[in-house]
């Protein structure tokens, strides 16, 4: 017997969560760029406090939770969310029970009543997918010890500004196979540009992601060589050596020293190409400050449009895109 009514269906849509780029459809994060791009066009010269005209999180409220120290990510996603018009709960996790032990999954089950989404900055991936299974809102990737998405849409928003679309593209990464490059190695086949990576082979990307991008036709390139990544390459991006949390700071700057994005090294780059920092940068270790300051470098863009980035994000999160 059928128990359909013929009535529209009540099941609640999917949560949209913004994880990883691997898990996100190549449609959704084109939508997402060029929605960052329109939104940024449209608020030309107001000021930074002024809500979009369509204020898509209007009455909405983001909870924010930093394991990690922060300031892009903070600022920026504080920013987003009150231009799109909505407010923010910002915490700490040892401001929270979470930081005396209670499981990220009670968390998640109490947030999800008192708000509609949730950013975290997290210590472990492990601890950023359990809160998104437990969680009836969309939880937000603010950054963990394997990914940064949100970083890469803005890396990618601010190229596309400046040198037009990304696809067909050659970027190429030297330092440390970490985090940011990681969720490079994962927009690489969502967005069609080739990634060459230059790093020590004991400081190699996770295999895991070097894999998963061969499955999508992703052409992602490794080498030890760091001229030969740069050589010819629209962009040349770099990151810190020592992360938060690495304990062998004395061997990585022994590894890294080669790797120094310097005058030389970006001469090497096309004409035109660019330079990306996710920043803080570590002056004088992974990047010279002629380089960082220089011409052809456009880290304070970059660092600007996390915020634009962000708010479509937390837009698509919505269902707003």
């Amino acid at each position: 017997m059928s128990l359909s009514s013929g009535l529209p269906s009540t099941k609640p849509a999917a949560v949209r969560h913004f994880l990883d780029l691997w898990r996100m459809e190549a449609a959704d994060l084109r939508a997402i760029l060029d929605d960052a791009k329109a939104r940024k066009a449209a608020r030309a010269g107001w000021p930074k406090g002024r809500v979009d005209a369509d204020a898509p999180a209007r009455d909405r409220v983001l909870a924010m939770i930093f394991e990690k120290h922060s300031t892009r990510t903070r600022f920026s996603f504080d920013a987003a969310m009150r231009q799109l018009g909505g407010d923010v709960i910002i915490s700490t996790s040892a401001d929270m029970q979470l930081g005396r032990g209670e499981p990220i999954e009670d968390t998640a089950k109490v947030l999800s009543r008192m708000v509609d989404a949730v950013m975290i900055r997290a210590n472990t991936h492990e601890d950023l997918e359990r809160l998104a299974l437990a969680a009836t809102v969309p939880v937000i990737n603010g950054l963990t010890d394997r990914s940064h998405p949100c970083q890469i849409l803005a890396d990618l928003l601010t190229f596309e500004e400046h040198r037009g679309p990304v696809a067909g593209r050659t970027l190429a990464w030297v330092g440390d196979g970490n985090n940011v490059c990681a969720s490079f190695i994962h927009a690489a086949g969502k967005f069609g540009f080739k990634l060459n990576i230059a790093c020590p082979t004991v400081y190699h990307p996770d295999l895991t992601d070097l894999a998963r991008a061969a499955e999508m036709q992703g052409r992602v390139e490794m080498t030890e060589d760091p001229r030969e990544a740069v050589r010819g390459a629209d962009c040349v991006i770099t990151d810190t050596w020592v992360s938060m949390g690495d304990t062998d700071h004395d061997e990585r700057l022994r590894a890294f020293e080669p790797y120094q994005v310097d005058t030389a090294l970006m001469d090497l780059a096309a004409k035109d190409g660019v330079f990306l920092h996710c920043l803080p940068a570590h002056r004088g270790e992974e990047v010279v400050d002629a380089v960082i300051d220089g011409p052809r470098s456009l880290v304070w863009e970059e660092a600007e449009n996390r915020i634009h980035a962000q708010k479509s994000v937390l837009a698509w999160c919505f269902g707003a895109i």
